[in-house]
């Protein structure tokens, strides 16, 4: 049973689930969605701007906030009207929708109005025993019901906890009471243990953030499952007025706050230092008041406050220091700065000195990799500095091969182990997986990389002879699903036994322990990014691994037991009835512009005209750096990195210009339209004549009062209304030599610019797509001849109309493209072409759909029922089974 027990783990959703494991590093909870927290947030909501305010959601998910906590609580508002309309508009929102929320608030009747909508499994922030025992268990008990997870707030009838005892006996008397009364979900509850300012002057104040600490760690030891949140800016609120101070102080706090057992909490990003770069005198003071440590500690920092007005500078004696070190200081100094100009002389030195060249890499190189590693995976290292590390990693290893050569013996080691690379059948996204590739080369693993669109047996083929101890398997689209679980039972056929690692976009832990895990009786265990592969795989190959296998597959068979045991979502319409209330435009007073020129255009841009339309926030992502353009390149956290590698950046872009290395290359077309039988759209050409019809799927959930069940067909005049609608494709691409040119870099062992070549033609390939949506527009479509948008606001898309595109949340079906591709005569007119499994290629390549009505509006299909999936394979002449294959991730259970 404790085996078990030992296995509970925190899970909650949104679109997306966040599982949290002992493993998990810390959670931040974005809260700028609080109206008593945020002025600008607060003026928001009452002047009723719900897009602008649901404009600052997004912004916390992409600054990497991974639950939003939202707040109504404000005196002048009807928070339960507030937070329920809220609530919604974010359902609609995947890019929002895709974290877990905290319904936030003081007043009970607020909190169940928003669990009454709120989609996925969310947090309450908070109940308590402030009110008594029977309220308590009451709020408790409706909590469990909604399936929610609850902050408790370590209060009760006396008073909030302000010390150790106090929070212990809360804390105690909570759990019993929710665990043994209420049969709450001990993984499911959070306390908030008050975390109060520091440094105050009041010397019953001293102990503050140690009694936080000891309270911490004494619930994690003796309250199972239970996790510990908390505000941490309160700690600081001495010192408003001094950031250099009070980032200290969060930085500190943070630091052993997690080292004692805090889970997850409400930090701004903005307002930490990095511990390790915090100047040794300012440390020295802020942990002697956090830790008090020292009688006059508060009496010092103060005094030693008025002093700080800025980071510590670096002069350039102190940049050539360095190479006055040891040649292991020396060659750690390249790994870790990305420098190679001095790493093929230091190797040069370390190898004279061993007693075998294999031992320059087993032990110096090794050992800066490891100090990489570390700083990799405590957040103290980003990405791009990794992929930079790898580069000098490469041109040391490949001064020593031949020396290795030479000196090789029978019984060498060679490395960690062996790990074959693979981009599944049907897909060309690689960038994901090189870059996982790159981290763990930096690990001292042997990469076998088959490169994109690999059958299943050229995997199987490849694994077997190089005789390779992992498969790492990488897809983006969501077919790329399937033919995972199509290899996994493939070499179970085989009877193979290799672990087999799972990543890329689409991929997830829930698909990864649902549908791949069980065709395989190896190891599958799913990896979420390129900062946890080197540890899965260690892991996978250590001399624990038969433990390590074992409590990845007792995980996976208890989350997919669940998953497949939960009760059926009875909040569904039948497609008659979604079909019923659809969205119902008003189109009798409504008279469609007719396009200036119809039918489809070849079009080839210079990439110069192309840049401003470039939106950055998505390159940074690919460098897993998160956070806003422009606001990234300050950063207090990831801002010097985001700099460093915008500037590489750049420089590439001026390269790529000069000297024409991509080429933009599109094709689009605006035809006449009729949306047919509720959920199709017919085209026509000029003269009336029947060209493709698109279908599109409706939204099935159960809507509140008055929202539509939409499909992207009610955006299009039905054709029983007598009136002439129109609607447009397009496919655009600027990926041709940019695989070839990629491997140049890697062959000259320079993964970096090979990465930051990809990356930038996704960028030209996007922002081709805003160009020409621009263009068709104002000039050949016409609908909005006058727009006057700035490039910020057409990256925010503040524009008239839409260009979904099949894949993605408005129309998940991939099976779409092949309309568009014969709507347009994309291959014979610019080359692009589809895989089996409809992926574009090449990779840099973007299509769509225009819709040009004012109402059109992005929004998510969501789950639908399996009767509107045989309503489609009828529609589409396909078999069912084969239209449950591509819709599978969007079929209700």
């Amino acid at each position: 049973m404790a085996e078990v027990e030992a296995r509970r783990n925190l899970v909650l959703s949104g679109l997306e689930p966040l599982i949290i494991t002992p493993e998990s590093v810390f959670v931040n909870i974005g809260e700028r969605t609080n109206v008593t927290g945020s002025r600008k947030f607060l003026r928001l909501i009452k002047e009723e701007k719900y897009d602008e305010a649901l404009s600052i959601a997004k912004e916390q998910v992409e600054g990497g906030a991974q639950i939003i906590d939202i707040n109504m609580d404000e005196g002048m508002l009807d928070g339960e009207y507030a937070m329920v309309k809220f609530l919604n508009l974010i359902a609609a929102e995947p890019d929002i929708a895709r974290v877990p929320i905290m319904i936030d608030s003081s007043k009970w009747h607020i909190i169940e109005a928003g669990l009454k909508v709120a989609q996925g499994k969310c947090v309450v922030n908070s109940i308590s025993l402030k009110e008594g025992e029977e309220q308590f268990i009451h709020h408790a008990q409706l909590i469990k019901r909604y399936g929610a997870a609850a902050i408790i707030m370590a209060f009760d009838e006396v008073g909030q906890a302000d010390n150790y005892e106090r929070r212990v006996e809360i804390c105690q008397r909570s759990y019993d009471i929710l665990v043994n009364k209420v049969g709450f979900p001990p993984q499911d509850i959070i306390f908030d243990l008050n975390i109060f300012p520091v440094a105050t002057g009041m010397e019953e104040h001293r102990l503050n953030a140690l009694d936080f600490f000891r309270g911490t760690k004494w619930v994690r030891e003796n309250l199972p499952h239970a996790h510990i949140s908390g505000g941490v800016s309160n700690v600081s609120f001495s010192f408003r007025g001094n950031d250099v101070v009070r980032e200290a102080m969060h930085s500190v706090f943070l630091y052993h706050a997690i080292k004692n057992g805090m889970t997850m909490g409400i930090v701004n990003p903005e307002m930490l230092s990095i511990y390790d770069e915090i100047p040794k005198d300012l440390l020295e003071h802020v942990e002697d008041v956090i830790l008090n440590r020292r009688d006059d500690a508060t009496e010092r920092l103060l005094d030693f406050a008025e002093n700080v007005k800025g980071g510590p500078k670096t002069n350039e004696k102190e940049v050539q220091e360095w190479r006055l070190g040891t040649v292991q200081e020396r060659i750690t100094h390249s790994l870790v700065k990305g420098v190679d100009a001095f790493i093929e002389e230091d190797v040069e030195e370390a190898r004279l000195a061993a007693t075998k060249p294999i031992e320059v890499i087993e032990i110096n190189l090794m050992a800066g990799m490891n100090v990489v590693g570390d700083l990799f995976g405590s957040g103290k290292m980003f990405l791009p500095q990794v992929v930079k590390s790898a580069r000098v990693m490469k041109k040391a290893v490949a001064y020593l091969l031949p020396f290795i050569e030479a000196a090789k013996q029978v019984g060498d080691k060679e490395g960690n182990g062996k790990i074959l690379m693979a981009t599944v059948k049907g897909d060309v996204h690689d960038i994901g997986k090189n870059i996982v590739s790159v981290v763990l080369a930096c690990n001292n693993y042997e990469i076998i990389d088959l490169g994109v669109m690999v059958p299943p047996e050229k995997i199987i083929a490849a694994a077997v002879e190089h005789n390779v101890d992992i498969i790492g398997l990488s897809g983006l689209i969501t077919p790329s699903l399937d033919e995972m679980v199509y290899l996994a039972k493939e070499l179970d056929k085989r009877n193979m036994d290799i672990p087999v690692m799972i990543g890329g976009a689409t991929t997830s832990r829930a698909h990864t322990a649902v549908k791949i895990a069980p065709q395989y009786k190896g190891t599958v265990v799913h990896v979420n990014d390129a900062s946890r592969a080197v540890t899965v795989a260690g892991n996978l190959l250590d001399d624990n691994r038969e433990q390590y296998t074992s409590d990845i597959r007792t995980d996976y068979d208890a989350f997919r037991e669940s998953f497949l045991g939960r009760s059926r979502d009875k909040n569904f319409l039948s497609i008659e009835d979604a079909r019923k209330n659809k969205l119902q435009l008003d189109w009798a007073n409504f008279t469609p512009v007719k396009p200036n020129v119809i039918g489809e255009q070849v079009i080839e841009v210079d990439l110069d005209v192309l840049v401003p339309y470039i939106d950055w926030t998505p390159f940074f992502q690919t460098w897993e750096l998160h956070g806003k353009y422009p606001a990234i390149l300050t950063d207090e956290v990831v801002g010097e990195q985001a700099t460093s590698v915008f500037a590489d950046a750049q420089a590439m872009l001026q390269v790529i210009l000069k000297g024409k290395k991509l080429q933009a290359k599109g094709i689009y077309g605006i035809f006449p339209a009729n949306q047919v039988n509720d959920d199709d759209i017919q085209l026509y050409d000029e003269n009336g004549k029947e060209l493709e019809k698109f279908l599109t799927l409706r939204q099935q959930s159960q809507k509140t009062k008055g929202a539509p069940n939409m499909a992207l067909a009610d955006f299009i005049a039905p054709k029983d209304n007598g009136v002439t609608d129109y609607m447009g494709a397009f496919c655009v691409t600027t990926g041709f030599g940019v695989d070839e040119w990629a491997d140049e870099y890697r062959d000259n062992l320079d993964d970096y610019n090979s990465i930051m070549v990809k990356a930038l033609a996704d960028r030209f390939a996007e922002a081709f797509a805003e160009y020409l949506h621009e263009k068709v527009r104002k000039e050949s479509w016409g609908y909005d001849s006058d727009e006057t948008l700035s490039k910020e606001d057409l990256i925010k898309e503040n524009y008239k109309g839409i260009r979904p595109a099949p894949g993605y949340p408005a129309c998940p079906d991939h099976l779409e493209k092949p309309t568009i591709w014969k709507l347009l005569n994309v291959e014979a007119a610019i080359g692009v072409t589809l895989t089996e499994s409809m992926a574009m290629w090449p990779a840099s390549s973007v299509s769509g759909y225009y819709f040009g009505n004012p109402e059109s509006k992005y929004f998510g299909l969501g789950k639908i029922k399996e009767d509107q999936v045989i309503d489609y394979a009828k529609r589409r002449s396909i078999s069912t089974d084969m239209a449950m294959k591509w819709l599978n991730p969007n079929i209700a259970d």
